[in-house]
């Protein structure tokens, strides 16, 4: 039985006022959830709540993660340093799972640089592994931010709009990457998708936002 990584009781969210009210859900091991719903409706107020960049303004919000790395969180800016290259970018992914005060000039262990290079082999970015990200198109800056989680093994990632930007074939690679983490890692996967097509493609739960609540759907 997978266990649940998430509990929202009676969860209420949004700043002066609340956008969505009475959330009560459950994220498991295995789960990948697309959030769906209208521009400014409370999707990525969702996440960064779960993830506790917000605080909900009633009910609780219970996480069975590890405190450290156990949440991956991918925003629709993407949080990637410019002037640095793609691997060390990435590596801040496997560096949130070691001690933070492990200075980023030294070199990690060999495991940490061994999940690196997996993570930008998988996302087809290892061949501009010492390029800035600056200098990258949006779609290729979106792998790396992709990688970067990736590397860091969450038990539970946050994603918003990371499918942004990408072709078809990337869309399927990073997809196909992300699926195989979860898998392999027990983790789940809840995501904001402007697309419901792709969405219902990826996903096994839908959400979607109507009227100031959450209501899941089934994925046929």
């Amino acid at each position: 039985m997978n266990e649940v990584l998430a509990h929202l009781h009676d969860v209420s969210i949004g700043y002066d006022t609340p956008l969505i009210e009475g959330i009560n859900v459950e994220i498991s091991e295995g789960d990948v959830i697309a959030i769906l719903g209208p521009s400014g409706i409370g999707k990525t107020t969702l996440l960064r709540t779960i993830s506790g960049l917000i605080r909900p303004l009633s009910g609780e919000i219970e996480l069975a993660i590890p405190s450290r790395g156990g949440l991956g969180y991918i925003p629709q800016r993407l949080g990637l340093v410019g002037n640095l290259s793609v691997r060390a970018n990435v590596s801040m992914g496997a560096r949130v799972r070691t001690s933070r005060w492990w200075p980023a000039v030294f070199p990690l262990p060999k495991e940490f640089e061994e999940d690196i290079s997996k993570a930008m082999r998988h996302l087809g970015i290892e061949d501009i592994a010492d390029q800035p990200v600056r200098i990258l198109s949006g779609g290729q800056q979106r792998r790396v931010a992709t990688a970067r989680t990736v590397a860091q093994k969450p038990k539970l990632v946050l994603a918003d709009e990371f499918l942004g930007e990408l072709d078809d074939d990337n869309v399927e690679v990073v997809m196909r990457t992300v699926h195989a983490t979860i898998r392999a890692q027990n983790s789940a996967l809840i995501m904001v998708e402007h697309h419901e097509k792709l969405a219902k493609e990826v996903a096994n739960r839908i959400w979607r936002i109507k009227d100031g609540k959450l209501i899941e759907e089934v994925v046929s």
